[in-house]
């Protein structure tokens, strides 16, 4: 083949082979193949060629904010020194452990400026009570801050913005958000930690579709014991058992068959939930980084070790399943890196943090306690005086101060808790919504719906928590399988309500009901009231009367021809019977003490039934027929022998006197009417409690206190018009202080325009003014100085004529008198001066005034 620089030159288009070069037309016609083949040569090699553009990490553009300390914008000098000792433990350690993921040590700030991790957490108490505890911040950092998932998952973050951007922007990654939260524990007194490790899918991504809501969770669930009977030495022995014994046996062997298979299904059918539940396996398993809070034992009486999740706010025990491993961990003191096998995830972790064989620290100064080796004897060696003026040197380096500003959070922040005051979380078949106080006119703060299927689809439930509340609703429970309500107030309440269950969709009265009371805050001592149709029940604590329970049943109501606005208490339901029962009351005999009271209203019967006595089986009974003019007021009741019936237990008991019975007839057909009138009491109640729910519903007002100025709008609103007034008047003040001419105006009616004979006397009538006030002063002055004088004279004589008789304390007490005499008249003899000097320039001042004031210098 023949050189190519002495051949043609080949030119090679898309396309097309373009042949260029010299010679005859013989030359030309033989090139084109060789050309060709060339070409093609060429072209398959060129093909095997593949080109990748380099990879470049594209670091994000940083806006940095001017407002910002210095300390966000660059590094002091102990920075810089920490930052290079940082470097050389990274160096050393990747040296070391080839296989292990790099460490995150110096992250870049807001500003783009590296700062190490431990310089990031700014410890901060702030002064909020709920923010006192672990749990309280653990739940306000997870309500207050959106979550942004690491991108890529498997890989750590190249920035961390400052705790202080985090609560300004409410926006963080699991290290923003966790060296935020730790900040918090470390001003509250906790020994906590930023933790760098590994977790699983549902905790990285913050997913607990799967986990039960917290609040469904039961906390400190107390299993009471059943109470056993008393078995009393006399009581009646039950029947004896006829039944045969193998019988019964085949029927409990039949009963536990069933119930053996009953849990059988029911625990395949929880297997199976528990398969359709189970998430899709993760490709990422153990690589997907994440960031949590470690609380150590010891310091706020914290009994054992445990972890927060910042992104949920739960704490969980170190030996969780989702936390699957621990790559390092630090506070504002000092840098651990774990040297412990994490194949079983956290279980085995020992967080000894002064043991160097399982905890390797960055700085000398570990105020952890360090693991004492026994001293060995070094026979032939000396140590080098150098060696040990390097340790003293590596123990004189520490953690510089924190970076980041003063954390601060207002009121107002705080009291929004969520992004925009409000956050939905879902989990396994709930929703749980959070609301910030006074965001919901209704006052609700928390609202938790139940559901039967995983879609959330089928509502079982609903939970409504409310605050500020001014009828004192702290709670409202819907039943939507049953249509049951259930609202729970806090004490304080008028009628002191406590709790109050009622079907949704019959909210009125005279339907069911049950309402339950603060019976210590009650007259009454009313405990309890269950309200249907036509049964009331009502159960009482701590009466004088010893009265426990009251029960009143009802008859058909007779259809009247009203106007459809007639109150219902002009129509009640008929009574028709009411059973009254009372505990034992000592100062009386058994035989005499009522233990229950029937009313009999519709047969005009009453029934009483008496306690039993110590030695008795049975109880005594007496029974009553009303007369018939009971119902007539004032009228004598008539009575006759036929009219009781009586059961007495002790037959040697003398039968009681007419008389006695009579009195007795008349004190209960007397609380018969009492009783009946305190029914119609309670039936009113229940009205007039319905109406005050349904005008509270209405209104939903809520409290807010005297001192909450943003939202207290009559506060506001009179703090605003008293700034108002005060304004005014100031302005008003100072134009009549600056209006020298005001008074003299005012004489000759204010005009618009003066003329020059009003200008004239208004000139006149200001200088004479002045001049006036000018004389009278200094003789106002004068005045004082001649009583100062006189009075001063007066002593000094009264001196000359007693002074031969005069006593000590009376010489001292003549001589402090001269002398604050003498210098008040001093004092009143500069003022006069003074006064004489400034008055003639007063006088040219007003003179000039006058001269340049535009209403008179027209005139002159």
């Amino acid at each position: 083949m023949e050189d190519i620089d002495e051949g043609p030159s080949i030119v090679v288009e898309t396309g097309s082979v373009d042949l260029q070069g010299g010679g005859d037309d013989d030359t030309q016609s033989a090139v084109p193949s060789e050309a060709l083949a060339a070409v093609e040569e060429l072209k398959e090699e060129l093909d095997q060629i593949t080109v990748e553009p380099p990879k470049v990490d594209l670091i994000p553009i940083i806006q940095v904010d001017e407002n910002l300390p210095s300390s966000y914008k660059e590094n002091n000098n102990k920075e810089k020194l920490v930052l290079q000792y940082a470097e050389n433990f990274r160096r050393q350690y990747v040296h070391l452990y080839r296989d292990r993921k790099p460490l995150l040590l110096c992250p870049l700030n807001e500003c783009g400026v590296e700062k190490f991790v431990c310089t990031t957490i700014r410890p901060t108490l702030l002064r909020y009570n709920e923010l006192y505890d672990y749990d309280g911040c653990a739940e306000f950092v997870s309500d207050y801050v959106t979550f942004d998932p690491l991108v890529p998952p498997i890989e750590l973050p190249k920035t961390m913005v400052s705790p202080t951007k985090v609560l300004k922007t409410q926006r963080g990654n699991c290290f923003e958000i966790s060296t935020l939260l730790c900040s918090l524990l470390l001003g509250t007194g906790y020994d906590a930690y930023v933790v760098c490790g590994y977790a699983t899918r549902e905790t990285t991504l913050c997913d607990e579709a799967r986990e039960i809501c917290p609040l469904l969770k039961m906390k400190n669930e107390i299993k009471k014991e059943e109470q056993k009977k008393e078995v009393k030495k006399y009581s009646v022995k039950p029947p004896k058992d006829l039944r045969s014994k193998f019988i019964l046996k085949q029927e409990a062997r039949e009963v536990e068959a069933q119930r053996k298979e009953e849990e059988k299904r029911r625990k395949e059918e929880e297997l199976r939930q528990e398969e359709l539940e189970k998430p899709p396996q993760d490709e990422l398993f153990g690589l997907r980084v994440h960031s949590w809070v470690l609380v150590l034992a010891g310091k706020r009486e914290v009994p054992e070790n445990f972890f927060i999740e910042p992104l949920t706010g739960n704490a969980f025990p170190t030996g969780n399943d989702s936390f699957l491993g621990i790559e390092s961990l630090w506070n504002n003191n000092n840098y651990w890196v774990n040297m412990q096998d994490c194949s079983n995830g956290c279980k085995d972790l020992i967080f000894d943090l002064g043991d160097c064989t399982r905890w390797e620290y960055m700085f000398p100064n570990n105020e952890k306690p360090v693991l004492e080796i026994p001293e060995l004897e070094m026979d032939g060696l000396d140590l080098e005086d150098d060696e040990d003026d390097e340790k003293e040197e590596e123990k004189n380096l520490d953690m510089p101060t924190s970076w980041v500003d003063a954390l601060e959070l207002s009121l107002t922040d705080f009291q929004s808790r969520c992004p925009q005051g409000k956050k939905t979380l879902l989990y396994k078949r709930a929703k749980l919504e959070k609301f910030a106080h006074y965001l919901l006119r209704d006052g609700m703060v928390t609202r938790l719906s139940i559901y039967h299927d995983r879609e959330l689809k089928d509502l079982i439930q609903v939970k409504e928590w409310f605050s500020h509340r001014k009828d004192m609703l702290d709670l409202r429970v819907h039943n939507h399988r049953t249509g049951i309500v259930t609202e729970y107030y806090k004490e304080g309440r008028q009628r002191h309500l406590k709790e109050h269950l009622y079907k949704a969709g019959s909210p009125a009265a005279e339907t069911d009901r049950t309402m339950i009371f603060f019976h210590h805050a009650r007259v009454d001592g009313l405990v309890k009231r269950e309200e249907t149709p036509l049964e009331m029940t009502e159960h009482f604590l701590e009466r004088d009367d010893f009265l426990f329970y009251r029960h009143v049943q009802y008859g058909k109501r007779q259809r009247r021809l009203e106007p459809a606005s007639t109150l219902p208490s002009s129509n009640p339901r008929p009574i028709l019977k009411i059973v009254d029962r009372f505990h034992r009351n000592p100062a009386k005999p058994a035989s005499e003490d009522v233990a229950e009271l029937v009313f009999l209203i519709s047969e005009d019967r009453i029934q009483l039934t008496f306690h039993h006595q110590d030695d008795k089986i049975t109880a005594s009974t007496r029974d009553f027929l009303k007369p018939a003019n009971a119902s007539d007021k004032g009228a004598i009741l008539m009575y006759s022998a036929d009219m009781t019936s009586t059961f007495q237990v002790d037959p040697h008991q003398k039968s009681a006197k007419d008389l006695y019975i009579y009195n007795l007839l008349v004190s209960l057909v007397d609380q018969e009417d009492k009783t009946v009138a305190s029914v119609r009491e309670s039936e009113e109640e229940v009205r007039e409690i319905l109406n005050d729910r349904m005008a509270e519903e209405s209104r939903s007002d809520l409290e807010i206190s005297v001192y909450d100025t943003e939202r207290n709008e009559k506060a506001k609103q009179h703090r605003v018009e008293r700034e108002l007034l005060q304004m005014e008047e100031k302005k008003r003040r100072e134009e009549m202080e600056l209006d020298y001419l005001a008074p003299f105006l005012a004489q000759i009616g204010d005009p618009e325009r003066l003329m020059r004979q009003q200008a004239l006397k208004l000139k006149e009538d200001c200088r004479a003014d002045l001049k006036q006030r000018l004389i009278d002063e200094a003789n106002l002055i004068q005045a004082r100085f001649e009583k100062e004088t006189a009075e001063l004279q007066k002593k000094q004589n009264w001196y000359q004529q007693n002074q031969v008789n005069m006593h000590k304390d009376d010489e001292e007490e003549y001589l402090a008198f001269c002398s604050e005499a003498m210098f008040r008249i001093h004092i009143l003899e500069i003022r006069l001066n003074r006064h004489k000097e400034n008055a003639p320039h007063k006088y040219m001042a007003l003179e000039q005034r006058l001269r340049t004031d535009p209403r008179l210098s027209e005139h002159f």
